[in-house]
């Protein structure tokens, strides 16, 4: 059932995305999410039997993550509906060896994962998250792995004084290396070249009921995050101040599209859940269900949602989106339906992603920069993105369809397009694109201060946004 409620859309993502600090934290909160709707687990080293009406998940690397509804075997016909976008955002992460001993103080070695505004990190509590892998006594191949969150601030990034630093507020230039490091803030005593191994034994084992040893880590992928939660803010708390909007906003409404728009979704409004979890806001009753089965009896294909991982850092990983991950996915479907290549190809025909990624709104103190028609603001609704080097997938086909589908609905749209005599970002879309020949429209939610610690988006624009992606998934 669609949820109109955009203060509750709103809170929903902001819970979602301060407990998913990191890439693996924030599909690990999905596919327990995908759990509890009866999602059933796949694995890609199996054989797949998918059946008409089943709901199917993989993950791949513990950072990218795949979910599908079957509503139709007529995928030669009808092909696949996807909405594409990633799990990663703009951060700091842990190098080998982090620890640097500096006179009394001790400090992590720590560098940039993709591009973010510098000095947004500075003079803020932070913590860390990630994944840790730990030795599997009985196969070195299949080493353990936990998915952790510091919760409490344990390091921060302090500024110079301004008096050491008279140019700070003439464009100083912060260097990567030695400006960033942060400061542990806790207190420490045993050796320092052990300190992250054993923050991180004592996180484990606190959960774990097996204890482990410091000798049984192997190796972690572990990255700062911001320790202050995301908030509703403004007179009605109509705007998001959060991290990582970019691009978990996108991932989280996609996946609601998917489970609240299911006829076979589970019904969660009891006393005994949490509603406070961003997984139990919104409830699903059983007319609610009927009616969506009878809106969607036309569609026979398959509804899916793609995240990939690595999208901030070029995509080139196998996890990411510039690989053959989603193009052996959707064989494995075909085939698990038992369609033969032929069919598989004739699909692509009928098929249409959205490329679902954030947008840029129009700065208020920095209108120049933007493009002179096409202006994105808040409260404006999602934003269809094209540039003519192809930088976006859309062109007027895929802008014609998501067009319709918002015009069918009344749900308000804005455009997007850099200024010409500046270089503009790209998304997962073109990449999709070289490797499936189906069409692509790319689409975001419009906000302010990409890439900073803290972004700022509206939530009538989520609301939007959200809608947009349900409706796609509903016709």
């Amino acid at each position: 059932m669609l949820n109109e409620n955009s203060f509750e859309l709103g809170q929903d993502l902001v819970d979602y995305i301060n407990d998913s600090p990191t890439m693996y934290n924030a599909v690990e909160n999905i596919r327990l999410w995908l759990d509890e709707y009866n999602f059933e687990r796949l694995d890609l080293a199996d054989d797949w039997n998918l059946v008409k009406g089943g709901k199917y998940y993989l993950v791949v690397n513990s950072s990218s993550i795949f979910a599908f509804v079957v509503a139709g075997e007529r995928i030669e016909k009808e092909g696949f509906r996807i909405i594409g976008s990633h799990t990663d955002s703009p951060g700091f992460k842990l190098k080998p060896n982090p620890e640097i001993r500096e006179g009394q103080y001790l400090k992590l070695n720590v560098e940039p994962y993709g591009g973010m505004i510098l000095n947004t990190w500075l003079d803020r509590p932070l913590s860390l998250a990630g994944r840790v892998f730990t030795r599997n006594i009985d196969n070195p191949f299949k080493p353990i792995e936990h998915i952790v969150k510091v919760d409490r601030p344990i390091c921060i990034i302090p500024n110079l004084a301004i008096h050491m630093n008279r140019e700070i507020n003439d464009g100083y230039t912060y260097n990567k290396q030695d400006d960033m490091a942060p400061l542990v803030l806790e207190s420490y005593e045993g050796d320092e070249k052990e300190y992250i191994k054993s923050l991180l034994l004592r996180e484990i084992n606190m959960t774990n009921r097996e204890k482990i040893s410091i000798d049984d880590i192997l190796d972690y992928d572990i990255y700062l995050y911001e320790y202050e939660k995301g908030s509703l803010i403004g007179d009605e708390k109509e705007y998001i101040s959060c991290g990582r909007l970019d691009n978990l906003a996108s991932l989280h409404a996609s996946i609601s599209a998917l489970l609240y728009g299911d006829s076979a979704g589970r019904n969660i409004c009891n006393e005994d859940i949490d509603i406070r979890s961003f997984r139990n806001v919104m409830a699903i009753n059983e007319s609610s269900m009927e009616e969506s089965a009878q809106d969607k009896a036309s569609f026979e294909g398959v509804r899916l949602v793609a995240a990939f991982n690595n999208e901030e850092v070029g995509s080139q990983t196998r996890q990411g989106a510039d690989s053959q991950l989603l193009t052996n996915i959707l064989e494995r479907i075909a085939l698990g339906l038992g369609k033969n290549k032929a069919q598989l190809l004739r699909s692509y025909e009928s098929s249409f992603m959205i490329s679902a990624d954030l947008a840029h709104a129009v700065h208020p103190n920095k209108s120049a920069v933007a493009d002179p028609t096409n202006r994105p603001s808040f409260a404006g609704g999602p934003t269809i993105k094209s540039h003519a080097g192809q930088a976006y997938a859309s062109d007027a086909y895929s802008v014609a369809v998501y067009k319709d589908i918002c015009d069918r609905n009344g749900i308000k749209y804005q455009t997007f397009a850099n200024r010409s005599d500046k270089r503009s970002g790209s998304t997962i879309g073109t990449i999709t694109a070289s490797y499936l020949p189906i069409a692509i429209v790319d689409v975001g939610m419009p906000i302010l201060a990409m890439h900073s610690i803290r972004e700022l988006g509206h939530i009538d624009d989520y609301k939007a946004y959200y809608e947009s992606l349900y409706r796609f998934f509903e016709i």
